[in-house]
């Protein structure tokens, strides 16, 4: 795992910056020019070695997430939501640039590492341990965790047994009981169900009033506007928009659904004023005469 640097903690400064970060990946590609093709034929392009490519994950990225936030990231698949939190919990090593953290920042995904033929309580355990927790304080913290999974008497039960949302819910409870002061939550929170939606809702407002803040992924975007005080759009590997939750997401979703019509050319009007916007905001926030008056 990549090493996020840690900075101390003082009254006034940011749980996380995002400095000039970018992400890029050298991956095999078997893509061939029209001469190779024509060159080779088809069964020898087949049997040649692939070639490296470089595929760029995150354009480069500036941000600084203030204690108390709740940032929701919204995007279409491939936009690089996943690498901005692989990024931000250190599982990545930027390719340029850096983050900074005031504290070891705590990731929660749909995949996280338990195990399906152990029961939920025994999972309760191994999750806690593996965040550094000792027995005292997992015995100490038992009741919260399955009350907040809302998974009552299925707690015992075989954790291959649970649905979808009844796992997304366990894992969520699980990393929740940390009082981590960052909290990333990828794609674990879209369960559908209303009352465990209240119940993290209150969780992360928690999280944020203990001075913390927390990332949330989610394709859900009533997650986002529910749960969220700051939402960022990003869109192959740029960032788009960021700023009130209702306004991103509504953008978000006329962009989405002028795609969906096939209105390739209203889409990305939406988007490059959507980015025009960002931009020209953060000329203002960082000009000369700005940064004077906040001194």
């Amino acid at each position: 795992m990549a090493e996020v640097e840690e900075v101390v903690q003082v009254d006034g400064h940011p749980c996380v910056v995002v400095d000039r970060v970018e992400m890029r990946f050298r991956v095999p590609s078997t893509e061939a020019s029209s001469t190779d093709i024509q060159q080779r034929g088809m069964i020898r392009r087949l049997n040649r070695k692939p070639n490296l490519v470089t595929v760029r994950a995150l354009n480069e990225l500036s941000l600084v997430v203030e204690r108390g936030e709740s940032v929701g990231i919204v995007g279409r698949n491939g936009s690089g939501k996943s690498t901005l939190m692989k990024l931000i919990s250190g599982q990545l090593k930027a390719s340029s640039g850096s983050v900074l953290a005031s504290s070891t920042p705590v990731m929660l995904g749909v995949n996280a590492a338990l195990v399906p033929d152990l029961s939920g309580d025994q999972n309760i355990v191994l999750g806690c341990l593996a965040m550094g927790l000792k027995r005292q304080e997992i015995d100490r913290r038992f009741d919260q965790i399955v009350e907040l999974s809302g998974l009552e008497k299925s707690i015992h039960l075989p954790m291959k047994s649970y649905s979808s949302g009844m796992s997304s819910r366990l894992r969520f409870a699980i990393a929740a009981s940390l009082d981590p002061e960052i909290l990333l939550v990828d794609e674990a929170l879209s369960t559908g169900d209303a009352q465990f939606s209240d119940r993290s809702k209150k969780r992360m407002d928690e999280l944020r009033a203990q001075a913390g803040c927390v990332f949330l992924v989610s394709h859900s975007l009533g997650t986002i506007t529910d749960m969220c005080t700051r939402a960022l759009w990003l869109d192959k590997g740029d960032l788009i928009m960021d700023g009130e939750p209702e306004e991103a997401v509504k953008a978000y979703k006329e962009f989405s659904a002028q795609l969906s019509k096939g209105n390739q050319v209203s889409a990305a009007k939406i988007k490059d004023e959507a980015r025009a916007n960002l931009v020209a905001t953060q000329i203002q926030q960082w000009s000369p005469d700005r940064r004077k008056a906040r001194a």
